[in-house]
């Protein structure tokens, strides 16, 4: 049709729309955040079906006014596996919800996208490989922490809030600590009335989070044990309810993965 317009995008979340239909919040390269009418995709025969969480489709949107609605559309990718373990699917969640708060409707923000396909691609060898369940909470961990770069609210990791010294964790020191204050960034010292406080090692793990792959051991094995993992996940919630006004709430499904149910 004459004025419709193709859209590759991955669907992070529906919700019902009228008596069949669906409406799909997608992000694209092109336009970032959207959302789109499916018409009848409700309907299990339908040829709208697919326009399911977690898809990377190719769209035909057409008509009139702001919510565009789907005339066609094209599986590329579905991340369906996710769903066969609950630690990996709540982490694709979360990344989801993330990437929700970050981007504004509209907007496109560069590297987004590349890094969800990239973070979920990661999670489906967990399950494709059976691999351990901690690998699924690195990888959202180090995926929020990649968002949050991204999206303009990078925790601050290189240097003191108060000082300015560069946050230079001495490794081996055991009693060096660093505090979060997450109206302002992290502090040398323990700080009294600091919502988290992390080791040295725990600090130049985090740091380590920023580049594209997970930190391991020459065995191959992830650095540092579950309970830092979800301090980590604990100090992402932090900065995001502070700086964004909420976290997503599939981290705390994700904590109760591993036995950790309470709320940060």
């Amino acid at each position: 049709m004459s004025g419709d317009q193709r859209l590759e995008a991955l669907v992070l979340r529906s919700s019902p729309l009228g008596e069949s239909d669906r409406l799909l919040t997608v992000i694209s390269s092109d336009q970032g955040l959207s959302r789109l009418a499916a018409p009848g995709a409700r309907k299990p025969k339908s040829p709208m079906a697919a326009a399911v969480p977690l898809a990377l489709l190719t769209f035909q949107v057409g008509g009139r006014g702001s919510l565009k609605r789907v005339r066609q559309l094209q599986v590329q990718r579905n991340f369906a596996p996710l769903a066969q373990r609950l630690e990996t699917l709540a982490a694709a969640q979360g990344l989801a919800e993330q990437t929700l708060l970050l981007v504004p409707s509209g907007e496109h923000v560069d590297g987004v996208l590349d890094d969800l396909l990239l973070q979920f691609s990661h999670l489906e060898r967990v399950v494709t490989m059976h691999q351990d369940s901690l690998e699924a909470l690195a990888i959202a961990v180090q995926g929020v922490v990649h968002l949050l770069a991204l999206g303009g609210y990078a925790l601050p990791l290189a240097c003191c809030a108060h000082s300015g010294a560069p946050l230079d964790p001495p490794l081996g020191n055991w009693s060096w600590r660093c505090s979060l204050l997450p109206s302002e960034g992290f502090v040398i010292g323990a700080i009294p009335g600091a919502q988290l406080v992390l080791n040295a090692s725990e600090l130049a793990l985090l740091q380590r989070l920023l580049r594209p792959a997970l930190p391991r051991r020459r065995d191959g094995e992830l650095m540092g044990p579950t309970p830092v993992w979800l301090r980590l996940l604990q100090l992402a919630e932090l900065w995001s309810r502070e700086h964004l006004g909420r976290s997503p709430r599939s981290w705390r499904l994700l904590r109760q993965c591993f036995g950790d149910g309470a709320s940060s």
